[in-house]
């Protein structure tokens, strides 16, 4: 697929049209300092992951900028395709290869795959098994109602429990077998199937965020489909990056700002992937206790350094009582977490006082 695709580029009140309209590059200086020798850039695009994607950073030149922008394309387009459960594509093994060959043969995968297994594994034990990687085959059943429901609307309804009861005789992780020295994956059950949906944009982003690094980014800002990765602050007058929370009870208002740098921000929430049945919103986090969608709350936000961490941790924390949540947050060094409750009100650990600049 090449390059990323540019847009739009503006500078000096100059415009012109590089491809179409997939990704907007912008350059700004209006809220700069104007004796900085960084100036703002930012870039939009819609590819990877079926989400909006935005980068914003602050560099020297336009051109430092791009190149940046086109590293980070590159990488999350690679991610996504390997970690598709959906699609197919030309010469690649991903997801959907390892689903579709479940109790047939092991699949051969590119290390990324065995890589993000491996550390959602990790995941698993340290969250006792509440996330699971391997849970597909309840989340498929509420997939299809969705997408039905939210399709033909008059039509929607709610999964048989038994249905589920039965597709959750499938999830048992241990049978997911890795072998790295052949790099293959092979799922023992062939009624079971893989779904990161919980890791896998933050894990993307992650692993994007440390190339960058090690690359010697100084001052960029990741918000791939609400999951943010800080790498430094922001270049211009060296503060940190600030970063508006949605009010899941009027997503047009921003409930709180938070102030982050060299680190990641995820939120769990129920009003962006939900559908109707009989009046009541269902969203897509299912708690693996009931099989239903989880009733604790309508958002859970963790600041953590690792982004794929976090990304499978406000899964976990959103199917959790508050108070077994904010126990596990302040037993994990560097983790800060914020939950929003159905009312409204906000419980958050000590630490995210210091976060928030606007409480």
């Amino acid at each position: 697929m090449g390059n990323l695709p540019l847009a739009l580029f503006r500078g000096d009140n100059i415009k012109r049209v590089i491809a179409i309209l997939l990704v907007t590059v912008f350059f700004l200086t209006s809220c700069d300092n104007n004796e900085s020798e960084y100036k703002r850039y930012d870039a939009q695009f819609l590819e990877v992951f079926d989400t909006a994607s935005t980068i914003i950073g602050y560099t020297k030149t336009k051109e430092e900028f791009e190149k940046i922008s086109q590293t980070v394309y590159d990488e999350l387009k690679t991610y996504h395709q390997l970690f598709d459960i959906y699609n197919d594509y030309d010469g690649i093994n991903n997801l959907k290869t390892i689903n579709d060959n479940a109790g047939k043969s092991p699949v051969k995968v590119d290390k990324k795959i065995i890589e993000m297994l491996k550390f959602a594994t990790e995941l698993t034990e340290k969250t006792n098994g509440e996330f699971n990687v391997a849970f597909g085959s309840v989340l498929q059943i509420w997939h299809q109602y969705r997408e039905h429901g939210t399709d033909f609307p008059e039509d929607a309804k709610l999964p048989n429990k038994q249905e589920l009861e039965e597709a959750n005789l499938h999830t048992d992780i241990s049978k997911i077998i890795i072998d790295e020295e052949n790099s293959t994956v092979f799922l023992q059950d062939s009624l079971m199937s893989l779904d990161v949906g919980g890791i896998a944009k933050g894990y993307a982003v992650e692993k994007t965020a440390q190339l960058l690094e090690k690359e010697g980014t100084e001052s960029i800002l990741l918000n791939i489909g609400g999951n943010v990765r800080a790498i430094g602050n922001r270049a211009n007058d060296n503060t940190p990056w600030r970063i508006g929370l949605d009010n899941p009870l009027d997503k047009t208002q921003i409930i709180k700002t938070l102030s982050i740098s060299n680190t990641s921000m995820v939120t769990s929430g129920d009003y962006q992937r939900y559908y109707t049945v009989d009046g009541k919103n269902y969203h897509h986090i299912i708690d693996k206790d009931t099989l239903f969608p989880s009733e604790y709350y309508r958002a859970v936000t963790l600041v953590y350094r690792d982004s794929g961490m976090a990304d499978g941790l406000t899964t976990y924390l959103y199917n959790i009582p508050f108070e077994q949540g904010k126990a596990f947050v302040e037993n994990l060094e560097g983790a800060e977490a914020l939950w929003i409750f159905d009312d409204g009100s906000i419980e958050y650990t000590e630490g995210m006082k210091k976060i928030i600049i606007d409480s």
